[in-house]
């Protein structure tokens, strides 16, 4: 949540480290200040990445997007918090518009700049905002599939959706993939906050999706959900 807050930056710094301290170093939020005013930048709770070389050992990326229903009927796509550009990069070689790959985190966004120049994937619309508290830009009804893989323990799942739901076209669908609800998995939001398949289940019919398929597992840590838009 986007907020303005007077502060002194001696104080900031130190309140920053405290709370760096308190965690044990986990990354539960990133601060970003954008110019004199100023704000604050929040990021979905527990979302730290691992090295990239570290990330892409988790998934299976042509089984999970053909699991999605991800394929060539797609014209345009878009991915919540796109990351490394794991999926967004494999997903717009397969669909046939744009894909419009979105985060919150410049080096994230520099990252994903650099490796589609060095591809020469024309394609991948990288967009650099908080989506969380200010949604994606893009017009109403403007896309045909969403990908929000790893991101729905946000603290407001169902505003995230309520998004896709207003971006995406008449039966356009939503993909979730997330964490298994288990604490051996390599990675992931702590047990807390991790939702179970029927909590975004219930997130997602709660924004006004009709459940296309659910739950499937998506082998070895993660299962997947599919909603889709119908008036």
């Amino acid at each position: 949540m986007a907020f303005q807050l007077s502060y002194n930056i001696n104080c900031f710094i130190r309140a920053l480290a405290a709370i760096n301290n308190a965690a044990n170093s986990r990354m539960f939020y990133v601060f970003k200040l954008l110019s004199a005013d100023k704000q604050i930048i929040m990021k979905i709770r527990d979302s730290g990445m691992p090295p990239e070389e570290m990330w892409i050992t988790f998934f299976d990326t042509e089984f999970i997007l053909s699991e999605l229903g991800i394929d060539k009927n797609i014209k345009d796509a878009a991915e919540f918090g796109s990351g490394y550009g794991t999926f967004s990069i494999p997903a717009a070689k397969i669909i046939t518009g744009i894909l419009y790959a979105i985060d919150v985190e410049p080096g994230m966004i520099k990252s994903l700049r650099n490796k589609t120049a060095e591809r020469n994937i024309s394609n991948i619309k990288v967009i650099e905002t908080d989506f969380v508290t200010q949604g994606t830009g893009l017009n109403d009804n403007s896309i045909d599939y969403v990908m929000l893989f790893n991101i729905l323990h946000s603290e407001e799942p169902v505003k995230l959706l309520n998004e896709a739901k207003r971006i995406l076209r008449q039966n356009g669908k939503a993909g979730i993939i997330h964490w298994n609800y288990d604490p051996s998995t390599p990675r992931g939001p702590s047990m807390e906050i991790r939702p179970r398949p029927e909590q975004c289940k219930k997130w997602i019919e709660q924004a006004g999706f009709k459940i296309d398929k659910y739950p499937f597992p998506i082998p070895p840590y993660h299962y997947g959900i599919v909603g889709i838009k119908k008036i």
